[in-house]
């Protein structure tokens, strides 16, 4: 029987920004198998390849082979094919929008209280978790304006954002990154308390896949921090005192691997982008509508639009996940305020993370998820009016999705 919750043990994640590549040494073989069949695919025979071209269903069943490294949900490893082959693409798109103010600009409380447990004071005083907002001028009036606007929120809604200050923080200037920052602590009160107990991994049922969305964003932090780690050694920058994990591929073997302390991390990796991505095909008139009324600037509007027309946001094999979630909802819609609320928790919970920086991009996330399952739920299970979605959610989604495509590509060099 297996448990969504990461054990204790491996719940010591240090914040990778709440938290480049592995060297291809860390792949396993049947990543360049993938790559080989790949190409047959695309170029049937040619001078590097005398054997007949294989036909669409062998194309298939080499990359469920592969995905099979990942999940062994049978109804999650056709998407799982389906995310790995579009998400360069994804990616690519992805981080070109973050160019955005519209994207990239979130107004935080950075100094707000820890109310779920006792702590010490602990001051960030190291240039790599702390975080400044910026000045005034650099925010368009259009976005304070909207979210000034939209401040206003359910008292049993999915979600309860920051209220708007002049305090805006810029995601270009601070970006996610490792910091050393421990959030153990955290991540035990989330698994413990918030996490639905007594729902074995694959029941039929929403508590059981708000547990696997919860523990997709972990697998996602876990992913940042083991890039992180990467990044930092392919810099040539030392580690400090206080960064004790040092070594991306045990990192990695320990966070994510089926073999680690968390068996299905990595499918909890992809079941969670997959609601995301679902989220904002459904979200897709409203973020046109931004795009033709000029909140977001054309050249990021141009980008938006081609991701949105990408066939991954609406492809039956990714919409699986939320339409599972949709159907367990149905089946017992009138408990569905128990995860309103707990989304609302694992927001305010990001008040208790003690790196500045992990604390602005854990909230971020966290408000990615919880847009993705209000759009997909609503009130009812029968999904929400994505018309009424805030800026700041919409924001959060998207930038949520790219830190998903970067997991997601981190995670495929080092399997």
């Amino acid at each position: 029987m297996h448990s969504f919750l990461f054990t204790v043990a491996g719940i010591v994640t240090a914040c990778s920004a709440f938290s480049v590549t592995e060297r291809s040494s860390l792949r396993l073989p049947s990543a360049g198998l993938e790559r080989i069949q790949q190409q047959q695919c695309l170029v049937g025979s040619s001078k590097f390849n005398s054997k007949p071209k294989p036909n669409r269903r062998q194309c298939k069943s080499t990359k469920l082979w592969s995905s099979s490294a990942v999940s062994s949900n049978e109804d999650l490893l056709p998407g799982i094919s389906v995310i790995d082959d579009a998400n360069d693409v994804i990616s690519e798109q992805m981080g070109g929008i973050q160019d955005s103010a519209y994207f990239r600009l979130f107004c935080v409380d950075i100094l707000a209280s820890c109310e779920y447990m006792p702590q010490e004071l602990f001051e960030c005083y190291s240039e790599t978790c702390e975080v400044y907002p910026v000045d005034d001028d650099e925010v368009p009036n259009s976005i304070r304006t909207a979210d000034f606007q939209e401040h206003e929120f359910e008292l049993d809604g999915w979600a309860r954002w920051d209220m708007p200050s002049n305090d805006y923080y810029d995601l270009e200037e601070f970006p996610e990154g490792y910091t050393g920052y421990d959030g153990s602590e955290v991540w035990r009160f989330i698994h413990e308390k918030i996490a639905f107990k007594r729902y074995d991994y694959n029941d039929d049922h929403w508590k059981a896949d708000f547990n696997k969305a919860v523990s997709g964003i972990h697998s996602l932090v876990s992913a940042q921090i083991t890039r992180g780690i990467q990044e930092k050694i392919d810099a040539g920058i030392e580690f400090t005192d206080d960064e004790v994990w040092r070594d991306p591929k045990t990192e990695f073997d320990r966070r994510l691997r089926k073999g680690g302390e968390q068996p299905m991390a990595m499918e909890n990796l992809y079941f969670a982008y997959m609601l995301c991505l679902s989220a904002a095909s459904k979200a897709k008139d409203k973020l046109l509508a931004d795009c033709q009324n000029g909140s977001i600037d054309d050249e990021s509007a141009a980008i938006l639009k081609g991701f949105l027309a990408l066939p991954v946001l609406c492809d039956p094999a990714v919409e699986v996940a939320a339409r599972k979630l949709h159907d367990h909802a149905l089946d017992s819609q009138n408990n569905l305020w128990e995860a309103r609320m707990r989304t609302r928790d694992l927001l305010r919970i990001m008040n208790c993370v003690q790196c500045n920086k992990c604390r602005l991009h854990g909230k971020i996330a966290m408000l990615g998820l919880s847009t993705a399952l209000q759009i997909h739920l609503g009130r009812t299970g029968e999904g929400g009016d994505p018309n009424r979605i805030h800026r700041v959610e919409l924001a959060a989604l998207l930038t949520t999705i790219h830190k998903f495509s970067k997991a997601v590509e981190y995670c495929k060099q080092s399997r």
